[in-house]
């Protein structure tokens, strides 16, 4: 709807031109936007306003002269100069009544945009591979997928990728935590390392160990036994992840390991790492002082320089990361590279995006800052798990309220804002449910078109409303405020969708999908769909019924939720 009345408009300037009524010696740009009360119409511009000074015409003169050519087009309904020059469209009902056959006859490519030809790679979550996720790892799961889904809806090639921290010290701490309790299971005296892991969860993998190796290994060198252990506990942990995920509804196309950038190249030449480290070089951002290896970060606008190689020669977690950048732009060249990081990173942004910069691909490294989840019950704090005394997890939240609930509620809010997660609201089978009132509408729609076919038993919807619904059903009977209304916010889903696309801000899906399943219950209240004595009326407003449905459905899926047939 916006590309359509920005054509209008700009047709409008270039006839006024060609009639010589204005003259411009630049086309004006022209954005509209919607108004904030709808009684001002549906469109808005201030056009006017902006290019009057290069019309050398009053505001007021040149919004007319557009107006005035706009308001001949049969697409529109009225329009009007406002104030000092804005000019509010409102376009006729045809326009929204087309918009029905074109949701029933694009389905779940609604809003879809023709491929860009980039490529981005969104990589999200992350977790280190030394236990389980926390719920906002959850959230960023959610935040994630549904960006991806959303710019593959608009027309980019998206690679989901998982960066597994699988090397550096950390794997080594978690290796002896782990014999450490393998130990004590098998009736062994063993010192716990004093910055273990501590967790419930490293007796459960230790536990398993036992179950499938037997005490074997508490016989064997401690060296020994932590190298076994560290991959059989990576493993197990790393196949927890994918596993809790899959169940979220994500599901990587990638999973990166961190060794591969510190592993020889082909032919045993220098690592990933020290390949980047050389390109800096040979680029002249890398110098030497006090025995360490630095990146002149400060010329990028980084507050000081950083240490990628330190005085014994060990490469900072700064160096692997650089490293892994020059792979994702220089190996694999993609256009665009989104990181979902957490609230605990944001320091590390302004370096990432300097040696990114200094690599030679500056501006194309997009890093999102994904806040913290507060867990409610009810309205009441909820701090540790009942099960096991220690964090809440993200798998047992999942079991708790279920994939769509937990999905839809870390949705809700902007990605820079902390969320408040009831999870006693999560639960509730009621409006109050945010998730729970829109799939309801969607089911409710299912429910009326099997009423409608006189059969209650059918759960293919789609094939239904196809029999159902005539293909050249007149729509031009829709002409009551609340069908209009529906109309009008079944037509936004394309614009909201290249928003929340553009703004990576799949929260705007949340509003949008609340926002239409209310104009459905309003219209459904003042409304009869099925009259036998008006099959006109019943055709079209089952029509009006399926298209609602369709953009309810496609609004969940690029959010990541199910659209029940029946709830």
């Amino acid at each position: 709807m916006r590309d359509v009345v920005e054509q209008l408009l700009a047709e409008a300037i270039r006839e006024a031109a060609a009639a010589k009524a204005v003259t411009f010696d630049q086309m004006p740009a022209i954005e509209v936007e919607r108004p904030r009360d709808p009684a001002h119409g549906d469109w808005a511009t201030n056009v006017a306003l902006k290019s009057a000074r290069a019309a050398g015409m009053a505001p007021r003169d040149l919004a007319a002269l557009i107006a005035d050519r706009v308001a001949q087009h049969p697409d529109i309904s009225s329009v009007e100069v406002a104030g000092p020059g804005f000019i509010n469209v409102r376009l006729a009902p045809s326009v929204f009544q087309r918009e029905v056959a074109r949701v029933r006859r694009e389905r779940d490519r609604y809003g879809a945009r023709p491929a860009r030809g980039e490529r981005i790679q969104v990589e999200f979550v992350s977790a280190n591979p030394v236990g389980p996720m926390h719920v906002g790892h959850g959230r960023w799961a959610a935040l994630g997928d549904s960006i991806a889904r959303l710019l593959e809806h608009v027309g980019y090639a998206v690679e989901r990728e998982f960066y597994v921290n699988d090397a550096g010290v950390q794997m080594d701490i978690f290796a002896a935590s782990v014999s450490a309790r393998y130990m004590e299971l098998c009736g062994r005296d063993s010192a716990f390392p004093e910055d273990g892991y501590r967790g419930a969860y490293i007796t459960d993998i230790a536990r398993e160990i036992l179950a499938d190796e037997g005490e074997v290994w508490a016989d064997r060198p401690a060296a020994e036994r932590e190298a076994h252990f560290k991959e059989k506990a990576y493993a197990q942990v790393l196949e927890h992840l994918r596993r809790v995920l899959h169940a979220f509804g994500v599901d990587f196309d990638v999973w990166f390991s961190e060794r591969a950038l510190h592993a020889p190249g082909p032919d045993g030449g220098p690592s990933e790492i020290e390949r980047a480290i050389a390109r800096l070089r040979e680029a002249g951002h890398v110098f030497e002082h006090e025995g360490a290896v630095w990146f002149r970060s400060t010329a990028f606008g980084d507050d000081k320089d950083r240490v990628l190689v330190k005085a014994d020669g060990a490469y900072t977690y700064f160096a692997a990361d650089v490293a892994y950048h020059w792979d994702k732009f220089g190996v694999r060249g993609f256009d665009r590279v989104i990181d979902l990081w957490g609230a605990d990173h944001h320091g590390y942004v302004k370096r990432m995006e300097a040696a990114v910069a200094a690599l030679g691909f500056p501006g194309r490294l997009e890093v999102i800052i994904g806040q913290m989840v507060n867990l409610f019950r009810n309205g009441e704090v909820v701090r540790m798990s009942k099960r096991t005394g220690e964090m809440v997890t993200f798998e047992e939240l999942l079991d708790e309220v279920g994939a769509d609930a937990a999905r839809y509620f870390f949705l809700r809010r902007s990605t820079d804002q902390s969320l408040d997660f009831d999870i006693g609201l999560a639960k509730q089978q009621t409006n109050d449910n945010p998730v729970f009132y829109v799939q309801y509408a969607h089911a409710r729609i299912c429910s009326i078109l099997r009423k409608a076919a006189g059969d209650e038993a059918i759960d293919e919807v789609d094939a239904l409303a196809a029999r159902l619904i005539p293909d050249d059903v007149d729509l031009s009977v829709l002409d009551e405020d609340a069908e209009l209304a529906l109309l009008r916010k079944i037509a936004e889903f394309p614009d909201v969708v290249d928003a929340a696309a553009e703004q990576r801000a799949p929260h705007r899906l949340t509003r949008y999908a609340e926002d239409l399943a209310t104009a459905f219950h309003q219209f459904y209240t003042v409304c009869r769909v099925i009259d036998p004595g008006e099959p006109d009326v019943t055709a079209a407003r089952l029509a009006l019924c399926d298209a609602t449905r369709l953009a309810i459905a496609a609004a969940l899926r690029l959010l990541g939720v199910s659209a029940p047939v029946r709830m």
